[in-house]
């Protein structure tokens, strides 16, 4: 192999693919920060370039256009909010109570506790494309998924399936409702009481659906 083949496959000790992987999250940090800012309708792609240092040229290595920006930036925060979440869940069990406050304290922590990632997952990627409308639908969805696990199976199993998955949807878009609404500044409770509600309604439903005292 030619030192210059070395140099093509190898550059400060990373190859093309490592490189090409640190373009690409310096433009989702950059997509981040702008769309999370300014707004997904005011940031062009010129501007995500530069404010990750980089050429458009080097855009449109990893992303189509600025919707799929848009899309791989929101569905990275959603694979992290949603692993963060179920570990928290999962590691309160089995007492259904604490799970169910467990997750819920992370989820509304994380989005609470960055108004760039609050604003983007919540609020810019709704209505920015019909592919996009059809993803945040499938996150309501995964997370409401979540939910019923946590609290299933019902004693009923006849009634349990329908009754749990219509639950665990009204509740998951009663909070995403609720933090849309804190996020745009009509709301002024603390972290901490949007935390306590949430987790009323969510343990007073379970209480309801499974027939407990």
């Amino acid at each position: 192999m030619t030192g210059t083949q070395t140099a093509g496959r190898r550059y400060g000790g990373r190859d093309a693919a490592q490189r090409q992987q640190e373009r690409r999250t310096r433009l989702v940090q950059a997509g981040l920060d702008l769309f999370g800012t300014a707004g997904y309708a005011s940031a062009s792609v010129k501007q995500v370039c530069s404010r990750a240092g980089l050429t458009e040229r080097y855009f449109y290595e990893s992303f189509r256009d600025r919707e799929d920006l848009l899309a791989g930036v929101y569905n990275e925060l959603i694979a992290t909010i949603s692993a963060e979440t179920a570990q928290a869940a999962a590691a309160a069990a089995p007492d259904v109570d604490a799970q169910l406050r467990a997750g819920l304290e992370v989820f509304i922590r994380t989005l609470a506790g960055d108004a760039r990632m609050a604003r983007l997952v919540l609020i810019e990627v709704v209505g920015a494309s019909p592919r996009l409308e059809v993803r945040r639908r499938e996150v309501l969805h995964e997370f409401a998924a979540m939910v019923a696990a946590v609290v299933g199976p019902l004693p009923d199993p006849e009634a349990s399936s329908s009754r749990l998955t219509m639950t665990a949807m009204s509740l998951v878009g009663g909070v995403n409702e609720l933090l849309v609404d804190w996020t745009l500044g009509h709301q002024n409770a603390t972290v901490e009481e949007l935390i306590d509600l949430c987790c009323t309604l969510f343990i007073a439903a379970y209480r309801a659906i499974s027939d407990q005292p």
